[in-house]
């Protein structure tokens, strides 16, 4: 069995059922497995004619034993979760020109990749909890598409009690009533006024429930955010589909561009690489908020202020997913990281040496794509070949179009979203919201009533807490 650590190693060991629930270590930080399980060429030719579901079965296999989740039971948890995904294949590609492909993640419930890993972590956090007899309090931040994929799996779940937080303004109109509209018991959409830094204020307001020892007790706090081992531990699935999609044969390299905000996704991609899966160039595709580009590129994590952009789901200035990737890219050193920790804190930002820096960007090419490029990409697509992107797949597009001449073999272009999530943005890039721009579900959202609790970012603090107590206690 294996066990899982923090990455700020001042906490105990702990098993993968335990690690899932708490989410954050109890010394704050993120658990990381003791190993990563190891995939062999003959594993992955044994695999290429699977579905996806059957794929992730395999693959979520060698992190959750028997003992913790038999066999059957997973595959039940899987099947269930992938059974809401409107696509046959759950994630389908569309080929571009140049040897490009776009792998569409937003065929779930709620249109966004979010999806992709949500159900299953909710259905497992309920399988948990509901073996155990107990009920948890989620709460969750978004920047946009996190609280609608964690709203919908929560439907129906009694063993769970799920928060939404947003920040006001800085998500779509659509992102929005996807949560607002789900009026069920335990649901709770609340939306934040005046956040200046977007989610990362959000995680803030996380963080200090969190370190409320009497509050988090009290509540049974767990988070199904990125933080969560699990969320990146499914992500990983589908960079090995992608991977069997597009590999000639088994042992050439695949590349993928990847739109990148909290590092999570990206943080699942390089941790198939480390399993074994033949990953080539890892492009790692940000908008105009550069946290990540300048750590990558220079070696120093820094801290800033958010800038907002057409791809808002990645306007992330607190990437807490990197810091499981320096975890892993320096060997496991929990002093270091904890160091590192400390002086972020402290200083808001850290200078890495010369030799970590090289570890943890190895393998990885960064691009900046501007508001102007997002709009020119997606353009140029539904000109040229009749295909329209969300803006954070048009990031992804564009980071992969600056690199063709200089990688070889396919690329694998992340879509995060579906278009109609963003329908100013599409109408700002090609002067119309064609079909493709449209779906039901949030046609029928528009019109739908709405249930949402409102705070300003000056009190939330106070009174976020207050009010959570007295909706839970007369919940239970």
């Amino acid at each position: 069995m294996t066990l899982y650590h923090s990455t700020l190693g001042q906490a105990p060991a702990v098993d993968f059922e335990t690690a899932v629930l708490n989410g954050l270590a109890p010394d704050g930080g993120m658990y990381v497995p003791a190993e990563f399980p190891q995939v062999t060429h003959q594993q992955l030719e044994d695999w290429k004619e699977l579905s996806y579901p059957e794929l992730a079965h395999k693959v979520l296999s060698l992190f959750i034993d028997e003992m913790t989740v038999p066999s059957a039971d997973l595959k039940t948890l899987i099947n269930a979760s992938f059974s809401t995904f409107s696509h046959p294949e759950v994630i389908p590609h569309q080929p571009l020109t140049d040897d490009c492909y776009v792998q569409e993640l937003f065929h779930g419930p709620t249109l966004s990749f979010k999806d992709v890993a949500m159900g299953f972590v909710v259905n497992l956090f309920d399988y948990f909890l509901r073996r155990r007899g107990e009920r948890r309090t989620l709460m969750v931040a978004t920047s946009g598409d996190t609280g609608p994929a964690a709203a919908y799996a929560s439907i129906g779940k009694t063993s769970l009690s799920t928060w939404l937080f947003f920040p006001t303004g800085l998500i779509t109109d659509e992102q929005a009533r996807q949560m607002t509209t789900i009026l069920v018991p335990n649901v709770h959409s609340v939306a934040i006024d005046n956040c200046r830094n977007g989610s990362d204020d959000l995680d803030t307001l996380i963080g200090h429930c969190f370190a409320d020892d009497a509050f988090r007790e009290e509540m049974n706090l767990s988070s199904v955010n990125s933080i969560n081992w699990a969320r990146v531990m499914t992500q990983t699935v589908h960079y090995f589909y992608g991977y069997l999609r597009h590999a000639k044969q088994v042992g050439d390299l695949v590349n993928f561009a990847v739109p990148c905000g909290a590092f999570g996704n990206m943080c699942a991609g390089s941790m198939a690489s480390q399993m074994g899966l033949p990953v080539g160039e890892m492009i790692v595709a940000t908008n105009t908020n550069l946290v990540l580009s300048q750590a990558l590129e220079t070696g120093v994590f820094a801290k800033i202020d958010i800038k907002n952009t057409f791809a808002s789901a990645i306007d992330i200035s607190i990437p807490m997913n990197f810091w499981r990737h320096l975890y892993f890219s320096l060997d496991g050193d929990a002093d270091r990281i904890r160091a590192a920790w400390e002086t972020y804190e402290l200083k808001g930002e850290v200078r890495f040496s010369p030799a970590e820096h090289a570890a943890f960007s190895n393998g990885f090419r960064t691009y900046t794509v501007s508001d102007e490029e997002i709009l020119a990409t997606t353009r140029s697509l539904w000109q040229q070949e009749n295909y329209l992107l969300d803006p954070h797949g048009a990031v992804a597009v564009a980071a992969a179009r600056h690199y063709r001449a200089q990688i070889s073999g396919p690329i694998v272009c992340l879509a995060t979203a579906h278009p109609s999530k963003f329908p100013e943005t599409i109408r700002l890039a090609i002067g119309e919201l064609p079909a493709q721009g449209c779906h039901d579900s949030l046609e029928a959202a528009r019109s739908a009533g709405e249930r949402k609790y409102i705070f300003d970012f000056a009190n939330m603090q106070q009174e976020v807490p207050r009010v959570m107590r007295t909706v839970m206690t007369n919940q239970f």
